[in-house]
């Protein structure tokens, strides 16, 4: 399986995604900055992964805490959990690992500062673990929406690489692939960062599970030729009315599902969803740098110079365009959301 992120020789060793599919290397973090600086430039992504990601980097920065005041230690945790949290805005896990974090550190209770270290060590351990428990739960119950034979369509990359493994939406091809389904996946390129040509391509090859890659304005052709039986993609954050925010280019995938009369799928594990976010307006929509769009991987300029650019990250796909939400607990419908929560 690969390695996404790890807690290794008392560093957060991470694989370096804005690397491949060219080198595959990783950075061993041993500050919390550096941490923050690997989710902010992308050398790590993906909701479930970046929250992950953060719980192991306040765990880090606890343990860069060398004095023995516990008075200290607490102003230093709330600085180190305030510069995780700044780093993205719009994937809740995120924010969802940051407050289990801290909750941990709060329910503690010691006059011995290594304590807490060790504690907040633990409850990331355990965050990275369960994440990948979650996705491969998550992998079954999804898989039936698969059938032998069946072409999928996914979008960016909601693979082993966007958690600590196994993968969202590509946990549920990995799931009917190991049934012993016989499928392919068309993956998006993803434009403007590529991660669906650069990632999920490079992944599915790891695996041997067959992909065709695709650029994103082919989607349509494709599903007017009867190519696709389903789409599956990922979240970064849902609504509690069911509204999915994910990689720019997931709506236009959504709009052009539901004029062909094929099923389009959200895998998300429970912690991407945002009952405090009643719906899709309320989701913060992250805005990148205009270099991504102008410049083809950060290498050679494809447009004017000075040319005015928009570049937000991720779109809002409203819910009435999804036919079902994949969780840990089953599939969901997108407009039933608070009261399955609360099952």
């Amino acid at each position: 399986m690969i390695v996404t992120v790890e807690w290794k020789d008392n560093q957060v060793r991470i694989l370096d995604q804005s690397r491949l599919p060219e080198d595959v290397c990783f950075l061993d973090c041993t500050d919390y900055v550096q941490v923050a600086e690997a989710i902010r430039t992308l050398q790590v992504r993906g909701a479930p992964a970046i929250g992950v990601t953060a719980a192991l980097g306040i765990a880090l920065g606890a343990r860069q805490y060398t004095e023995s005041s516990l008075d200290g230690f607490q102003r230093h945790m709330e600085q180190v959990c305030d510069v995780l949290a700044a780093t993205r805005p719009t994937a809740v896990n995120l924010f969802w690992a940051v407050d289990r974090m801290k909750e941990a550190l709060s329910a503690t209770s010691h006059s011995n500062v290594n304590v807490y270290q060790e504690r907040l060590l633990e409850e990331a351990l355990a965050i990275l673990q369960e994440d990948i428990q979650v996705n491969q739960t998550l992998g079954k119950y999804g898989a039936v929406i698969i059938h032998d034979g069946d072409c999928i369509l996914t979008h960016c990359n909601a693979g082993a690489l966007a958690t600590a493994g196994y993968g969202t939406a590509l946990g549920v091809v990995r799931a009917a692939w190991e049934e012993g389904k016989k499928l392919r996946v068309f993956a998006d390129e993803t434009r403007p960062v590529l991660q669906g040509a650069r990632l999920t391509a490079w992944e599915l090859q790891q695996d041997g599970i067959p992909v065709t890659l695709i650029t994103d304005n082919m989607a349509g052709a494709l599903m007017q030729q009867q190519r696709v039986q389903c789409c599956v993609v990922g979240a970064d954050r849902i609504a509690a009315n069911g509204d999915v925010a994910n990689k720019i280019g997931t709506y236009s995938v959504a709009v052009l599902a539901k004029a062909h009369g094929i099923p389009f799928y959200v895998a998300a594990p429970l912690s991407t969803i945002d009952l405090q976010t009643l719906n899709g307006a309320g989701i913060p929509i992250e805005e990148r740098n205009s270099s991504e769009v102008t410049q083809l991987h950060g290498t050679r300029s494809i447009a004017p110079a000075g040319v005015s650019v928009w570049n937000p990250a991720f779109d809002v796909t409203p819910a009435d365009l999804i036919t079902g939400i994949i969780t840990e607990r089953g599939i969901l419908s997108p407009h039933e959301l608070p009261m399955n929560m609360q099952s």
